[in-house]
């Protein structure tokens, strides 16, 4: 069975910006070849859902992903940080291998 995290952080901020959006039903968290190493996280406001995407629900909110994303982001934890004045989701996932030295990219 497939898991996904969802920190109380990052599912505030879920919360906070479907709020303040006026709709949605949660985050749409993908990936996409990307970069030097390979992958990088896509995300998207899941205004509608597909029936073949996985619904995570934690905290009182959603993330939804696209099965052919599952394999990748499979054991993540999704977490919001704030690192000085940067504020960001964060994926700790541990499928990655390597990631580029910018940070934008990773290998699984």
């Amino acid at each position: 069975m497939a898991t996904l995290n969802i920190t109380p952080a990052a599912a505030q901020q879920i919360r906070h910006v479907l709020d303040e959006r006026g709709q949605g039903l949660g985050l749409r968290v993908s990936v996409k070849p990307s970069g030097c190493s390979g992958y990088s996280y896509v995300l998207d406001f899941a205004d509608d859902v597909s029936d073949d995407e996985i619904r995570f629900e934690e905290h009182g909110a959603c993330v939804y992903i696209a099965p052919d994303a599952l394999e990748i982001l499979n054991g993540s934890e999704v977490d919001y940080v704030s690192e000085g004045l940067n504020r960001f989701f964060r994926f700790n996932n541990p499928n990655v291998k390597d990631e580029c030295g910018c940070g934008e990219s990773f290998t699984v």
